[in-house]
């Protein structure tokens, strides 16, 4: 088993987390409240009443953990390419894979990742919609303090399977469309790049960006649906399953429901996907 690939992993998983997480705390908002007529409306509205740090709640949390499972998710990619092709990372550009096997070792990835993923992204999106300004005297105190004590309310309330609310819609969201987003980066790399050698930043960049847009675009429709399961509580829920979700929401608000966010996700996904591609590549290499 190759450690590097999980390092590297980890690495750029938090760089790519503090340049997207703002645009993600507006895409969670605005999947999950009705009150914002739109990106630049929610965006105004969040500054004005929480001023900059509001963009940044429950960023602290994802940087320990969401970050790690990034290295989860990278390793995991490359391990499994390793025990289907047997060659390495290095050795791929010369011998490159299939695009089935980057498929399945992609979809591999996003199976386990979901798994580790789902109490972190649900504490995430928890505090995420938390809108009550800090430290302003009159004002009403956040229901969470923090993501600690968001996990142990959600422990005491839902039990400890209330830490997994949303993860069937979570695993249905990553393990397709992160095969998909390993295709995209392997096919748009090797477009750009002469056979054997390895892409250059530029050629990095463009596809890791494009993969994550085109993920992204694949994704958001149970990534709507995931965030209002973790919104939905235990006490009187609004929903009795990911499939009620579906209809409940279409029946309310119509087709263009599961699309709320695309916007916010294609503008957050090409610099976060370039920036954790780039430096994912370049760590590689510099280890190698």
């Amino acid at each position: 088993m190759s450690v590097e690939e999980f390092m590297a992993g980890w690495i750029s998983g938090a760089l790519g987390l503090v340049l997207g997480h703002p645009f993600d705390t507006v895409k969670v908002r605005l999947q999950t409240q009705n009150t914002y007529r739109g990106i630049v409306d929610c965006m105004v509205k969040t500054y004005r009443h929480e001023s900059l740090l509001g963009f940044f709640k429950g960023m602290s949390f994802p940087i320990a953990s969401i970050a790690v499972v990034n290295s989860v998710l990278f390793g995991v990619y490359s391990n499994t390419l390793l025990v289907l092709t047997a060659t390495s990372h290095q050795q791929r550009r010369a011998q490159p894979p299939s695009y089935t096997h980057v498929f399945i070792a992609g979809c591999t990835g996003g199976v386990l990742q979901s798994y580790i993923l789902a109490p972190f992204d649900l504490i995430k999106v928890r505090l995420q919609n938390q809108t009550e300004p800090r430290g302003q005297p009159g004002s009403p105190p956040p229901r969470y303090r923090g993501p600690v004590h968001c996990a142990a309310t959600i422990v005491r309330e839902e039990g400890p399977r209330g830490l997994f609310r949303g993860a069937w819609s979570l695993v249905l969201r990553d393990t397709p469309t992160l095969g998909l987003y390993f295709v995209t980066y392997e096919g748009l790399c090797r477009r750009g790049t002469p056979p054997g050698q390895s892409p250059g930043s530029g050629t990095v960049l463009v596809a890791g960006g494009l993969a994550g847009i085109a993920s992204w675009v694949a994704a958001t429709p149970l990534d709507v649906l995931k965030s209002r399961m973790q919104m939905d509580g235990p006490r009187r829920p609004a929903y009795r399953g990911l499939l009620d979700c579906a209809a409940s929401s279409l029946r309310r608000e119509g087709p263009r429901v599961f699309f709320r966010g695309l916007a916010i996700n294609s503008a957050r996904a090409f610099p976060v996907n370039a920036v954790t591609f780039l430096s994912y590549e370049h760590l590689l290499h510099a280890w190698a």
